[in-house]
């Protein structure tokens, strides 16, 4: 006679919450190749809302660097993730996958060329480092590669394109179009992600009505390899600025001399973690964005009394509570706007 055990990647310790759910897609232009016409870089969009919004503004979740979607749905020891604790606070949240990850396809012949997939190790520096299991206790699994959680979260990792400019681009040139479709929003970003949303504000500022960017790429004007400076500072696709830019360096040179549409009077939380290696590029990002006229503030969660957490923060054993402080600026931004 066999017992019945709830499987243990199933989490029963939420409130349970009855949602609406759906997708949609938000094309790319048509390419005309040796086989033939195709779609490219689509973007796959999943809705989740509960039965009643009580929010003025859904929230628009990009995922980060070679992730997905998926990284806001769930965490790597099986919970449900910060969407569903957004819809629990009456919002309405569109995840995306990033043109050329996850369910938003790529094909060299119609993207082109991509960059080496992102090996384990690189995972390993960026969100479970051995070194630093003193301090990121809210990585309480195994760190090495065998490790559930760690192969959990891995498996979701794709590539970027090799073209990174031309990625970005992509991202906000998609991002505003599901702007264009939804209406206004709050964009939230997470790691690489965070230059789609910057571009995505730049393209169309009447629509997005605040960016929480949590551990964002940086700082300003930052090298990294293979890719060089961050063209824009934020971005290496370009910026729009106000009064226009004869050249990219014209910006790091003077940034206050200019202003960028869609950042500009943007309130803006950049949300770092207090055991991530990222942590230390906010305070120049936010310094940053301020010059360029935005409403930027850092919001550190070891202020908010929630420590132990690295650059993988949204989805770490505390998840649950590392989104409250966002909620709670989310709710300060409807009061003042």
């Amino acid at each position: 006679m066999s017992t019945h055990r709830t499987p243990p990647h199933l989490d029963d310790g939420v409130e349970p919450i009855t949602i609406r759910t759906g997708f949609l897609w938000i094309p790319g232009e048509q390419v005309a190749t040796e086989q033939g016409t195709f779609p490219s870089g689509p973007l796959y969009v999943e809705w989740m809302a509960p039965v009643e919004v009580t929010r003025p503004y859904p929230l628009l979740l990009v995922h980060g660097g070679g992730g997905q979607g998926t990284d806001w749905l769930g965490t790597p020891d099986g919970r449900q993730g910060w969407a569903y604790d957004l819809v629990r606070a009456g919002y309405a949240v569109y995840v995306v996958d990033r043109p050329g990850h996850g369910r938003s396809p790529h094909h060299p012949d119609v993207l082109g060329p991509v960059a080496p997939p992102l090996p384990l190790e690189f995972a390993s520096f960026l969100f479970a480092p051995p070194e630093a299991a003193g301090t990121q206790t809210q990585w309480p699994w195994d760190r090495t590669f065998e490790g559930e959680e760690f192969q959990q979260l891995t498996s979701a990792m794709g590539f970027f394109m090799a073209d990174f400019a031309e990625g970005q681009r992509l991202d906000g040139e998609r991002l505003a179009a599901l702007l264009d479709r939804i209406g206004p929003a709050v964009l939230v970003t997470h790691s690489a992600g965070s230059p789609g949303g910057w571009l995505a504000a730049n393209r169309r500022p009447d629509l997005v009505k605040g960016i929480v960017a949590v551990e964002p790429m940086g700082p300003p004007y930052a090298e990294f390899p293979g890719l060089g400076e961050i063209t824009y500072g934020l971005t290496y696709a370009e910026l729009a600025t106000e009064p226009p830019t004869e050249a990219p360096d014209r910006l790091k040179a003077d940034p206050s001399a200019h202003r960028v549409p869609g950042l500009s009077d943007t309130p803006i939380a950049v949300v770092t973690g207090s055991a991530s290696g990222s942590a230390a590029q906010s305070p120049p990002l936010v310094e940053f964005l301020n010059s360029v006229g935005a409403n930027a503030q850092l919001l550190a969660l070891e202020d908010a009394g929630i420590v132990g957490n690295g650059h993988g923060l949204i989805l770490e054993a505390n998840s649950a509570e590392t989104v409250k402080p966002v909620i709670g600026w989310l709710d300060s931004l409807e009061v003042s706007r």
